[in-house]
């Protein structure tokens, strides 16, 4: 199923032709030919309005990367009509729509995403938003085919779940991604509350508002995300994209930078400045560093899993004292590293956790805890009846890699999203994975709140009294 555009014939032109045309009058009036653009921008901020206000605009950036080879676009996006907050909602369906074809939707990047980071999935909050679906066209223009699209919408954020979503991002990134941030910059007139300049709409507003855009774009550029936020807070700039922009600026490998493109008004035609919308695009270039802590290639993981599989449907069939010792004589030399493991059983349509063991502490190769532990999950956890023989087909088994655990000084050492974490106080003892926290959208206090409960212990037993340890886990599922 696709998600049809909402917006095509009315932001931007109904048909393929008329699409085409328009990108050819932009390439005329700025007196570009139509080869492929030099390589080098991975990154492009754009606006977001209907492209008689702001296609050129969007479009001299997105020059920058005609013919480019990406494999994915990661497209970050404000809403403007749903309220969203700490999450990131990306489409329930497979593919978008646009009049000039279909682009596939990157549902086991978003799925790897979903481990480390609260996302959310609803096709009706991205019919209702333009702010995504209107770079859409662009991105096909210049990239044509083979690509797969990543829209993600969002609202407001808490610091913790930003800086989740942000290391999260900076995990995912590859040199194969196109990360694209949509954002029109300042909205002044009285329909936006913001008049700071006053109301005569003349020359000496727009001068106003485009230096303190470049001010705010100044910071951008130099990656300052705290001096962005700050920027925002302090003026109360009516910057729309302002939370994917600094969702991007903390994100950022260091050494990325900004370079600014175009910049324009609505108010331009017809010089009245008493109500506009500002129009900025801009392109650059970052050196993600993608997942380095992985350890385990993509065959390593699909033998776990397959050893998963096979252990716990063995187990299953063959009732509850039967125990599986898996044949590794064809064991990848990383499924035989001594590991820590926990295998977790969900319903393939509904997601409910159907069981959950492992073992924090490296004791035995990988491949035995892996196997031992998929039996357990499906027969012995305990706050579950055991997984009927029945039930297998509707299960999907996942399987965290766990590093060895460490003592933190801190509770405020945990970082969410990167560590799962231990808390031990008195005969008390509770783990959660690191997935936990991002997929239930908790910030670190009501995390360690229900860690505490999960300990038999009060919600606030967490704050005083208890020691905590830190590991992180690569996190693969069927």
């Amino acid at each position: 199923m696709a998600l049809e555009s909402t917006i095509a014939g009315s932001w931007y032109p109904g048909t393929d032709r008329e699409i085409r045309a328009v990108c050819g009058n932009w390439e005329k009036a700025a007196g570009l030919g139509s080869e492929a653009a030099s390589p080098g921008s991975n990154v492009l901020v754009l606006p977001h309005a209907g492209w008689a206000y702001s296609g050129e605009i969007a479009w001299s950036a997105v020059q920058a990367v005609r013919g480019a080879k990406f494999r994915r676009v990661v497209v970050l996006a404000p809403s403007h009509r749903a309220w969203i907050e700490n999450r990131l909602v990306a489409p329930e369906s497979g593919d978008v729509s646009t009049p000039l074809g279909r682009i596939a939707v990157d549902r086991e990047w978003l799925d790897r995403l979903a481990l480390v980071a609260p996302v959310a999935r609803n096709d009706r909050v991205h019919a209702a938003e333009h702010s995504a679906q209107i770079e859409f066209p662009l991105i096909q223009l210049a990239l044509g085919e083979g690509f797969s699209v990543v829209p993600l919408v969002m609202g407001s954020f808490g610091e913790d779940q930003m800086a989740m979503c942000a290391r999260a991002l900076a995990r995912l990134m590859d040199a194969e991604t196109l990360l694209v941030i949509s954002s029109d910059f300042t909205h002044y007139g009285d329909d936006f509350s913001y008049t700071p300049y006053g109301r005569d709409g003349g020359e000496e507003v727009r001068r106003k508002v485009a230096a303190a855009d470049a001010e705010a774009f100044s910071l951008a550029a130099d990656c300052d995300a705290d001096g962005f936020a700050s920027f925002i807070r302090r003026t109360g700039a009516t910057i729309c994209g302002h939370v994917p922009i600094e969702l991007a600026l903390r994100a950022f490998p260091r050494g990325t930078r900004l370079v600014r493109r175009k910049y324009a008004t609505s108010g331009d035609a017809e010089g009245d400045y008493s109500r506009f919308v500002c129009y900025l695009a801009a392109t650059g270039f970052a050196k993600w560093q993608g997942d380095g802590d992985a350890v385990l290639s993509a065959e390593d993981r699909a033998y776990l899993l397959r050893i998963a599989r096979a252990s716990l449907e063995s187990a299953v069939r063959g009732g509850p004292g039967r125990r599986v010792r898996p044949d590794v004589s064809e064991a990848p030399k990383a499924a035989l590293a001594k590991m820590g493991a926990f295998v977790t059983l969900n319903d393939r349509v509904t997601g409910a956790l159907r069981g959950c063991i492992g073992e924090i502490m490296p004791m035995r190769p990988l491949v035995e805890a892996v196997a031992a532990r998929a039996v357990d999950a499906a027969l012995r956890d305990p706050r579950f009846s055991p997984v009927s023989e029945r039930e297998l087909g509707g299960i999907r088994v996942e399987v965290s890699a766990l590093t060895p655990p460490k003592r933190v000084a801190s509770w405020r050492d945990i970082v969410l999203g990167r560590d799962g974490m231990t808390l031990e106080k008195g005969e008390c003892f509770a783990v959660f994975l690191p997935q936990v926290a991002p997929e239930q959208g908790w910030d670190l206090p009501t995390t360690l709140s229900y860690l505490a409960q999960k300990a038999g212990l009060p919600a606030d037993a967490w704050r005083d009294g208890a020691t905590f340890e830190t590991f992180q886990a690569e996190v693969f599922h069927e």
